[in-house]
């Protein structure tokens, strides 16, 4: 690979799970967040939530952002312009999701540059109701994903990721034969194995009852994990529906 110092950052970046108890000064945070807005954008419709209350954001972190969604916003500037949202609310959310997405991973970028880490908190929509409570939050702002922030107070290696091969794709998307996948799990699963990283944490998710664990820290890698996680959790989508439609946002089509 090439390497700078723009691609060395990007690749030597981990999750921050322990933090130094040191608040980033005011121009660091507002530094972040003026990035964030600089990322590629369809029409701006992200907007962030910042938490400095370092005893109840994850972690202890000195800073959580909450990157959103927000038509309330655009639709305050529409309405200065003589106009009402026609667009679906599905085609609304699909856009801002993107517009959301650049802005926060603009931010983690900004904030390595400047010494601090960082954590995703994918937990956000389904704490859409909390989050709504905490900061007052108007019909229209749907949270999307939550971001701690501060100066590290661990080192943890870098995470591994699939092979290339495996997730570049030209001109057509292969068949991924038993072997080629095979291979890939064998890399991700070896690497979380070799860190230790399920034993460190001390956390297996566990099957439901009937069905027989065959697995130990020995061998629990990355792909059990993600595989259980998604062979047991989120089947039903009321839940995100409800959480969608309680901040505004209606995806059930109408007749």
């Amino acid at each position: 690979m090439i390497q700078n110092t723009v691609i060395d950052s990007l690749m030597n970046r981990r999750s921050i799970r322990k933090y130094k108890p040191d608040a980033p000064p005011d121009e660091v945070v507002a530094t972040v967040v003026r990035a964030g807005q600089q990322a590629p954008f369809a029409m701006q419709l992200g907007s962030v939530l910042l938490s400095r209350n370092s005893g109840k954001n994850p972690f202890k972190a000195p800073l959580c952002f909450t990157i959103c969604v927000d038509s309330h916003r655009m639709e305050k500037v529409m309405a200065r312009r003589g106009w009402q949202r026609a667009a679906s609310d599905l085609y609304t959310i699909l856009f801002g999701m993107q517009d959301a997405a650049y802005m926060a991973q603009n931010m983690v970028t900004a904030g390595e540059s400047l010494g601090l880490g960082s954590c995703f908190i994918g937990a956000a929509p389904f704490m859409a109701g909390k989050i709504r409570e905490q900061y007052g939050l108007p019909k229209g702002v749907f949270p999307l994903v939550m971001l701690v922030m501060g100066y590290p107070g661990e080192d943890p290696p870098v995470r591994p990721r699939y092979p290339l091969s495996f997730h570049l794709f030209e001109d057509t998307y292969p068949e991924l034969p038993d072997d080629t996948v095979e291979e890939a799990m064998r890399e991700m699963d070896q690497g979380y194995l070799e860190q230790e990283y399920y034993r460190r944490a001390n956390y297996m998710i566990p099957l439901p009852e009937g069905r027989e664990e065959t697995f130990t820290y020995d061998d629990y890698g990355w792909t059990e994990h993600i595989s259980r996680k998604l062979g047991l959790w989120g089947g039903d989508p009321r839940e995100l529906l409800k959480a969608l439609s309680e901040c505004g946002f209606e995806l059930e089509a109408r007749e």
